[in-house]
């Protein structure tokens, strides 16, 4: 029996096609496509990422689930993909920050971090007797006067956005952010855009309980969660516009 053309080329250790393709990368950024939807979006005062965190059952604790993560008091992450890689990865990205802080006594780049992790990403695709990690990192930091916001991706590719989402979602996220981001935006509309992207993401499944958040103010230039108080109170509230704004295209 004859083998698929690519089938030589997606066994065991990533090899390229001979029309220059990587199975086992797309194969891994497919694994994203298939995880959790995140979010991150600037404003001017500061940086967001958000995440539905996808209870799959009632019988779950959703404070189980962990999907943003602080990296270092000015980093922190949001995953979509395999959880285990995901682990794997912010626990690197945290060593190379203290690394940075003991050898340098200075706090780590946004850049340099988001680069380094990414190197390591792509170790991954080279190399025999290992696959690619199947799971996209948002980075986000703030440092001296401006917010940063990178995605990583499997083959260990990175871009710098002002807004973008990884996961199941992204089209639909992407075409919110493409229609309603504004560069002017503060932390707080910020935030409300961006669990608008999660709403029409998730086709309106959006629960307070469910979705986690991690900002960043320049103010202070300090990474920390909302709790989930201060999530629902943004939940409903974006709920309420987003329903004001469909009785307003009704009447019209």
């Amino acid at each position: 029996m004859q083998m698929a053309p690519q089938m030589g080329y997606d066994r065991a250790i990533t090899v390229f096609s001979p029309d220059g393709r990587l199975f086992q990368v797309e194969y891994a950024r497919e694994a994203v496509r298939r995880g959790t939807t995140a979010v991150g979006i600037k404003a001017i005062d500061g940086v967001a990422v958000l995440v539905d965190k996808r209870i799959t059952s009632r019988l779950m604790e959703p404070k189980s689930i962990e999907k943003i993560f602080q990296i270092d008091t000015h980093i922190g992450a949001a995953t979509s993909g395999l959880v285990a890689d995901a682990r794997v990865l912010i626990d690197r990205a945290r060593v190379e920050s203290q690394i940075n802080r003991l050898v340098y006594d200075e706090p780590i780049g946004v850049e340099a971090l988001a680069k380094k992790i990414c190197d390591f990403k792509q170790q991954y695709t080279q190399y025999g007797g290992v696959r690619p990690f199947g799971t996209a990192l948002l980075i986000i930091g703030a440092e001296e006067d401006r917010s940063r916001l990178f995605e990583t991706d499997p083959s260990g590719a990175l871009l710098e956005y002002k807004a973008t989402g990884i996961g199941a979602g992204r089209s639909a996220v992407m075409e919110v952010f493409e229609e309603k981001y504004r560069e002017d935006l503060k932390m707080d509309d910020a935030i409300l855009l961006g669990l608008e992207a999660l709403y029409k993401a998730a086709e309106g499944k959006v629960e307070a309980a469910t979705t986690e958040i991690g900002i960043i103010k320049l103010a202070d230039k300090k990474f920390y969660k909302l709790t989930e108080k201060e999530v629902a109170e943004y939940v409903g509230r974006m709920k309420a516009l987003v329903e004001s704004g469909k009785g307003e295209k009704e009447e019209a």
